[in-house]
């Protein structure tokens, strides 16, 4: 792998320096566009936002510092190998030539985009300076002083629009509208700002039964002459035209009068009658409304039974009445698929089937029906001691996502407009290694939903089951882990055990596509600890509270995650992470369960270390065979940057920097220096460094990371700590292959 990346760098050093030479090849009297800057003489105006609209940008950079190596014309590359022509093809772009009418019409757009921005005298300067064969191209804005609105008077010859608008204006003046024409005054004057104002009352309108309004009805005349830096404004309402072409003050207003399903094949639809009520937001006898139309669009599209709704419209003559006709296409109801996997785990190699059937209709009302069934084996090598040295793992899942809200407290209006989905899953997984046999039974129920104009999502888990049971453990395990009073280990021997976790959760998502965050909240144990009393649950010789022989975990879980991203241009871009995340044992548990502990290292945490190799704090593995378990901890730290860039072809590529670890809240024996302390965290932060390559095929992405170590709390020794200033490849070195990005 490391002789993978120094070609791959080797030969991208080999094509730039071939495209040094195109300079030399460059048409006489042409130039190469090198660079191409805005800047502005007002704070308040930001020349990045004017990037957008440059017309002719340079070539292509690599992390914004090293040009995409440029392909010469054809008949100078007859000296080059075909191997050279073929990898600057891939690799390079064609030289971007400066035009000067390029340059021209960019700065018209310019002055435009200022004018409309209310800098009704702003002027652009263009300097241009040119070096050898290369053009620099400097855009000077000079928007002058801004334009503000000093009045508007309004026409609206339409009587009944004119009464909406005032009434909604006049709840906007008190905090319960949303048009705020009547407010423009005193603002900055803005093309953008009256289009939103447009797109506002246009809005409305179509909320309120004006099927065939626009906002090209809306104009706005301005009137700049009469003092100096202020604009009167006159909104207008235009006519609407008839079919005969004649104009009419009046808008028709219109409403539903029936409301008709079909399928495209002109069979029956396969869903029950109150299913499509249910997704249909459009009402019998009421006024046109837009925002019903979307809704019912989202409905319709949040059925896996069908594939797509076309909703149209029919006109009664001679009538402002409308007929709504919902036309839908189905899924396949039954889709079946198989699945075989190769799996390689600490050098055990090993395979897995997993056999998937789907129903997405199985009730008549697009309840979406998964069936999984899955088996795995794994020859294990290196275990001394035990009878046989395989690993077997059978499981069988079920889940059911109901496009509904399920719930008897709810009025029948509230589940119709929301958008949520009930989702009902009962798994059960057995696995039979040489150490022990583990059977791990799991059912929820949660709900899921969204609000898309403000990028939120959410799910709630109303209740989440889960029972681990130990059917047998090897004596040799026991022996060496669990009972051997000089050998003992508590987490181990927590993790163990029969367990049962009774959770409730909530979490939220936010993402616009520069801002996400993350958050989920959970809790387990604390019903079954208020109903201890009540049904006088026993205990068991640690003095837990056991339901059926089996005590149940208690603990609350918190956790948080951060990305922000930062566009540089369309092909390089900044993500900065952090992740953060506390989990508390207490009450009936000393140790959190394993399935809720932290691990750091892996693909996506701090990439100089493989998964659940570092950590907690300052503790170093002794014993491979159980590192997975004592490698965890109840607190975790991840701070990332990235920095991502387009290569060639669907190649992306990277450097990062991670920086982080986990620890656990209390001090176990088993755990030495892993404990977190206010004054010693922040130097068992681990560090890391690497070179990431991604294949991206839009809809996935293949990634290669190669992380080094940098700074390793694991060592005290000034050589090993500081890895960054002593490296060792065998030592320090982690590759990591994965499908999507690390966040």
């Amino acid at each position: 792998m490391r002789n993978s990346f120094r070609l791959f760098i080797f030969l991208v050093l080999a094509a730039a320096v071939t495209s040094c030479s195109v300079s030399n090849s460059i048409p006489g009297g042409q130039l190469l566009l090198h660079k191409v800057m805005i800047q502005s003489d007002r704070k308040d105006v930001n020349p990045s936002k004017f990037k957008a609209y440059i017309r002719q940008q340079p070539n292509s950079k690599w992390l914004s510092l090293f040009r995409v190596p440029l392909v010469a014309p054809e008949d100078t590359l007859n000296h080059a190998t075909k191997w050279s022509k073929w990898l600057l093809n891939k690799i390079g772009e064609k030289p971007v030539l400066f035009d000067s009418t390029q340059t021209r019409l960019t700065s018209n757009d310019f002055l435009q985009i200022l004018s409309n921005m209310g800098y009704l005298k702003a002027e652009v300067e263009v300097k241009l300076r040119q070096h050898k064969k290369k053009m620099d191209v400097t855009y000077l804005l000079h928007p002058g002083d801004p334009y503000f609105i000093d009045s508007v008077a309004y026409d609206i010859r339409d009587t009944a629009i004119a009464n909406l608008l005032a009434e909604v204006s006049t709840r906007s003046s008190t905090g319960g509208g949303t048009l705020h024409t009547q407010n423009l005054r005193g603002k900055q004057f803005s093309v953008e700002g009256l289009d939103n104002e447009r797109n506002q009352i246009t809005a409305y309108l179509l909320s309120t039964g004006y099927y065939k309004f626009h906002k090209d009805f809306i104009a706005f005349d301005a009137d700049s002459s009469a003092k100096p830096n202020s604009v009167f404004l006159r909104m207008k309402i235009l006519p609407f035209h008839g079919e005969n072409g004649k104009a009419i003050n009046r808008h028709p207003c219109y409403s539903i009068k029936e409301i008709n399903y079909a399928n495209i094949d002109k069979s029956p639809i396969p869903l029950r009658q109150k299913v499509l009520q249910n997704s249909t937001l459009i009402s019998i006898n009421k006024p046109f409304d837009n925002e019903d139309l979307q809704k019912t669009y989202s409905k319709f599209a949040k059925l896996g039974a069908v594939r797509y709704a076309n909703i149209t419209f029919r006109e009664h003559p001679d009538t402002t009445l409308l007929d709504c006709n919902i036309l839908l296409q189905m899924n396949k109801k039954h889709l079946l698929s198989l699945q075989p996997e190769g799996t390689n785990t600490a050098g055990d190699l090993g395979a897995a089937m997993t056999l998937a059937y789907e129903n997405l209709n199985l009730f008549r009302g697009s309840e979406h029906l998964t069936l999984q069934f899955r088996g795995a084996y794994e020859a294990i090598k290196g275990l001394e001691g035990y009878q046989n040295h395989k690993y077997e793992e059978y499981g069988v899942e079920a889940n059911l996502q109901i496009p509904r809200f399920l719930s008897p407290f709810l009025s029948k209006s509230f589940k119709r407009r929301s958008n949520a989905t009930s989702e009902i899953t009962l798994s059960y997984n057995l696995q039979n290694r040489p150490e022990f046999h583990r059977r791990y039974f799991t059912t929820s129920w949660r709900y899921r939903w969204s609000e898309p104009h403000h990028h939120i999502r959410y799910r709630f888990d109303l209740v989440d089951l889960s029972y681990i049971y130990m059917p047998w453990i090897s004596s040799t395990f026991k022996h060496d882990y669990l009972d051997s009073v000089s050998n003992r280990n508590a987490i181990l021997r927590y993790n163990y055990e029969n367990l049962l976790i009774m959770k409730v959760g909530f979490g939220v998502a936010y993402n616009n596509g520069t801002d996400a965050i993350k958050g989920n909240i959970e809790t387990a144990g604390n019903l079954l600890q208020l109903s201890s009393p009540l049904f006088r649950f026993g205990s068991d010789n640690q003095g837990r509270h056991i339901i059926f022989n089996t005590a149940y975990a208690q603990y609350l879980k918190l956790d948080l995650d951060y990305t922000r991203l930062f566009f540089f241009d369309k092909r390089n871009n900044l993500a900065i992470h952090l992740g953060l995340g506390v989990a508390w044992p207490y009450g009936n548990s000393k140790v959190l369960p394993f399935e809720k502990r932290y691990f750091a290292g892996g693909p996506n945490s701090v990439r100089g270390w493989s998964v659940r190799e570092l950590g907690p704090g300052g503790f170093k593995g002794k014993d491979r065979r159980i590192d997975f378990i004592n490698q965890t901890g109840d607190m975790k730290l991840d701070v990332n940057l990235e920095y991502r860039t387009w290569l060639f072809w669907k190649f992306d590529g990277a450097l990062f920097v991670d920086a982080g670890n986990i620890w656990t809240l209390r001090n176990y024996a088993d755990q030495p220096d892993g404990q977190f302390k206010l004054d010693t965290f922040y130097k068992q932060i681990a560090l890391s460094y690497g070179l990431g390559l991604r294949l991206n095929f839009s809809y996935f992405i293949l990634r290669f990371d190669a992380g080094m170590k940098a700074i390793n709390p694991a060592y005290d020794s000034t050589r090993k700590h500081y890895a960054i200033l002593h490296p060792d490849f065998k030592r320090d070195f982690t590759f990591h292959f994965a499908v999507g990005l690390p966040f």
